[in-house]
């Protein structure tokens, strides 16, 4: 489904982008934004429940407790009590069925972004090698990898995929030949054949795990030498991997510190990501009473994250849609903020205010009365 996803619609709108400016970095930022509004009404509907849930959830784990406390022998009526409860303030899962049905369009676009015109893509084929005896009790059963759709120019693509019609298990000295083909069968290699350029897509292929047990050519044959695991790596140039975008050095980088040295467009990317995601979660709190646990897990969600990110490997494409989308979810948020609240919440909300400002204003005279006898406004001592 993801595949799909992004072959019939993602990749589509990346081409309409790039027909209209020839840049994948702006094609990038625009599919994000495209995604972004058409997934709006179910983004808008976790944002309206996350902020609903926040007003309600005192109340609603007070009135929980009475209600089990008061029908702990009853548990039939407990429930119908707590059913009532969930209509008269919603469902805290409510918020997340939206998540979910987005999921497959993020996947898929994660997916896109990841691989062909923006980075190179690997195909990784894990391998089994297995003594002569094994081998003759083994059902061939034949392999195909994920697919990927692979940018010749910037108009022509195709997905592809890598199989192996015997599969994945061989005979010590045995030789088999990995294909990459269309999806419609058609040779990889025949289809670059077809194309100027083609051979500045030419896969180069390696061992990444297990050399000692398997070696493999640059024509995808690979030849067993002893019983044993390895992992073959075929790998295809992306089109726009080394196109740069703004200070982005290229679409396709991976990495902030590679081979000793820093890549500070990486690492402006991640520290946009990070800033951009506190903005969004500090908006998410303007107009809630304060909550100090919350406040704490708002400032340190987002170094969190930020730190994982300089060292997990995305490619900066990725990093660039990232960025655009913690803007738009801002944004968003911002004018969601904006609506009106169901009567219910806004008379909770209201107290909760009142609440919080009657304790300021509590603190704030016993902090007075306790001023020593030569500061201002003091009361004398007898």
């Amino acid at each position: 489904m993801i595949g799909f996803i992004s072959e019939k619609l993602l990749i589509p709108i990346l081409d309409f982008f790039y027909g209209l400016v020839p840049s994948y970095g702006l094609a990038i930022v625009a599919l994000t934004v495209v995604i972004r509004i058409a997934l709006f009404p179910l983004s808008a509907g976790s944002i309206r429940s996350a902020r609903r849930m926040k007003i309600a959830q005192p109340v609603m784990q007070k009135r929980q407790a009475e209600i089990k406390s008061k029908f702990s022998g009853d548990p039939k009526r407990q429930q119908e009590e707590l059913g009532k409860l969930m209509n008269e303030f919603g469902s805290p899962l409510a918020g997340c069925l939206p998540l979910i049905v987005q999921m497959p369009v993020l996947f898929a676009l994660f997916a896109t972004l990841r691989g062909s015109p923006f980075a190179d893509v690997p195909y990784n084929i894990n391998l089994k090698v297995l003594p002569q005896d094994q081998i003759a009790a083994i059902d061939p059963k034949p392999y195909k990898s994920p697919r990927h759709s692979i940018f010749i120019t910037e108009k022509s693509h195709f997905p592809v995929i890598a199989s192996i019609p015997n599969g994945t298990k061989l005979g010590t000295e045995e030789s088999i030949k990995i294909n990459l083909q269309t999806t419609n069968g058609n040779s990889y290699s025949e289809v670059l054949s077809k194309y100027d350029n083609g051979s500045k897509f030419l896969p180069t292929w390696k061992v990444s795990k297990g050399s000692e047990n398997l070696k493999v050519s640059q024509d995808g044959t690979v030849t067993a030498i002893k019983p044993g695991d390895a992992t073959i790596e075929a790998k295809i140039p992306g089109l726009a991997a080394k196109s740069g975008f703004l200070f982005i050095k290229a679409l396709g980088q991976v990495g902030f510190y590679v081979d000793g040295s820093i890549n500070w467009d990486i690492a402006a990317l991640v520290g946009a990501f990070g800033l951009t995601l506190l903005l969004s979660q500090v908006l998410s709190s303007q107009g809630m009473p304060a909550n100090p646990q919350q406040s704490t897990a708002n400032k340190i969600t987002p170094i969190m994250i930020t730190g994982m990110f300089l060292f997990f490997p995305l490619p900066a494409g990725v990093l660039l849609y990232m960025v655009v989308a913690n803007i738009f979810q801002a944004f968003q948020t911002f004018l969601l903020n904006k609506e009106a609240l169901p009567e219910n919440l806004q008379k909770i909300l209201d107290q909760q205010l009142i609440g919080k400002n009657d304790a300021i204003t509590t603190a704030a005279a016993t902090i007075s009365e306790k001023r020593l006898p030569f500061e201002p406004n003091s009361k004398k001592q007898s």
